[in-house]
């Protein structure tokens, strides 16, 4: 089997693990429609990805995919909620919220999710928690663990890849 397994691998795997899978993630999310959704998703994404050869525990690699799709999950609500909450802060000043108006804004946000992915993942959550949630260096630094020294240094590094973004020719 190669890095980009068969079909008829992916499968088999998905005949032996799918139901479990369901369930360890109906355990994790207490919800079935979502724990469901995530399942399919993770095997969609093995189709797409490839599983690697050879695969010593199935479960255990599932459940990291499962995880991190569940992540990405929770951050695109999380994103979702925010816009709600600022258009409910705003009042009158915004235009109605509809359905495509929320879609272009996730979006929008996705779009900038993807321009800072060439970020380390604790630069870019220390740009993101300086710059969307407004969080102070103090504030960021206890958040993540880290001095307050690098939380500059990493918001730093968030400013220059956007400015390099923005005006580089």
């Amino acid at each position: 089997m190669s890095s980009a397994a068969a079909p008829s691998a992916i499968g088999q795997l998905y005949a032996d693990h799918h139901h479990w899978l369901v369930r360890w993630l109906v355990a994790r999310t207490r919800c079935p429609h979502w724990a469901s959704d995530v399942s399919q998703e993770t095997f969609c994404r093995l189709i797409e990805k490839g599983v690697p050869s050879p695969l010593r525990d199935a479960r255990s690699y599932l459940t990291v995919v499962a995880r991190r799709l569940l992540v990405d999950d929770i951050r695109r609500r999380e994103l979702e909620q925010a816009l709600v909450d600022a258009a409910a802060m705003l009042g009158g000043q915004v235009d109605e919220l509809t359905p495509d108006r929320i879609v272009e804004a996730v979006q929008m946000l996705e779009g900038l999710m993807a321009l800072l992915a060439p970020l380390p993942a604790d630069v870019r959550e220390a740009f993101l928690l300086r710059r969307v949630d407004g969080l102070g260096h103090a504030e960021i630094a206890a958040r993540l663990g880290i001095s307050d020294r690098t939380v500059k240094r990493h918001v730093a590094r968030g400013y220059a890849l956007c400015y390099t973004l923005a005006f580089d020719d």
